[in-house]
Order: structure tokens, then sequence, then C-alpha cells
């Protein structure tokens, strides 16, 4: 693997519109405005693009009805959009990496979606959500408790609070969209 394949991934831009004196008109153009790229993973970003409290309204001013220090994962009814980009795995057996300081810069940037990690099963983890999980880019498997499904770029997984891991078994990065609505669990 070629060294540059790990250099730190460009953040995402992220274009805010709204109406303005009834004219439809850009609120905001640039980085996504909570994002980290974890240095103690390699190639990986997580990048919270935009939220909605559990009753939107249309803002005049674009901005996010639901506060940039809210927890990642959503309430009922509240939505997150989330970027993440996977490194490969090879990059969790490196002698080099340190999954300590990886799983405290994780709980630095998302405290409560780190929370829902099991301890004795990495990257395993269960959400009171509905997940749109789109892959933008390379390829990535869906690890759920009996089987795994291998997803390219196109591909769309629809998730219903289920237990599951992403696991990167390629030899580049794959970038997803998460698009994670807060539901209750019946």
């Amino acid at each position: 693997m070629s060294k540059g394949l790990f250099d730190a991934p460009r953040l995402p831009r992220r274009v805010v519109t709204t109406t303005r004196n009834g004219r439809s008109v850009v609120a905001s153009d640039g980085p996504v405005p909570h994002a980290i790229h974890h240095t103690a993973t390699p190639g990986m970003l997580s990048s919270v693009v935009y939220r909605t409290a559990g009753s939107p309204t249309l803002a005049g001013d674009g901005e996010e009805t639901a506060p940039s220090d809210a927890p990642l994962l959503p309430a009922r009814g509240e939505t997150t959009l989330l970027i993440v980009q996977f490194p490969p795995d090879a990059v969790f057996g490196a002698p080099d990496f340190d999954g300590a300081r990886a799983g405290a810069e994780h709980v630095s940037f998302a405290p409560d979606f780190a929370a829902r990690f099991e301890p004795d099963a990495p990257g395993v983890h269960t959400t009171d959500s509905i997940d749109y999980d789109i892959v933008l880019d390379g390829e990535i498997w869906l690890e759920l408790d009996d089987e795994t499904v291998h997803l390219s770029a196109g591909d769309v997984a629809v998730q219903n609070g289920t237990r599951h891991a992403w696991r990167n078994k390629g030899d580049r990065p794959a970038t997803m969209a998460f698009v994670l609505v807060g539901a209750d669990r019946s």
C-alpha cells in the first residue's frame, strides 16, 4: 500500500440554501462544521454534515435546527447526515496502530455513538435509528449477526436498528453517507 493512500481526506463541502425576500439563495458554503481527521486511524474521516430537530422547520437563515454540538445519534424524529471515509481494515492490523488512542479519539468526537460499540466485538454497534447507508466510493462489507453483505459504490443499505459493523476488506478507502433518523424500538 502506498503512503499516499492514507493521506488525510478532504473535508466534504457543504452548501446550505434558504429563502430570503422570496428568492432561493445560498445561506452558507464551506467545509462541514463538525469533522475529525482521525489521526490515530490513518485515512479515516468522520464529518457531521447536517442535523435536524424532531420537528424541523424550514429555517429562514438556512442553519441547522439542531445545535452543532448536539449528540451524533438523533433522538426520535431527529436526523443526522454523516459522511465517513473508512480506511482498509489493514490499517487496524498495522504494528503501529494504537487501538486505545483511536478509541479515545472516537469518544472525543462522538461520545454518545462511541458508547454504542461493543467492547468485546470491535466495530460492532447498534443504534435506535433507521439508517439510509449509501456507498459513495469504494467497496465495504456490512457485517450482521449471521451474514455479511458486500456493497459497492452506488449501493444503499437500509438498517432498522440492527446490530452490525462496517468492514473495509479492500485495499483503498471507502466513503459512505449515512442518514440516521431517530426511532423508538417496538
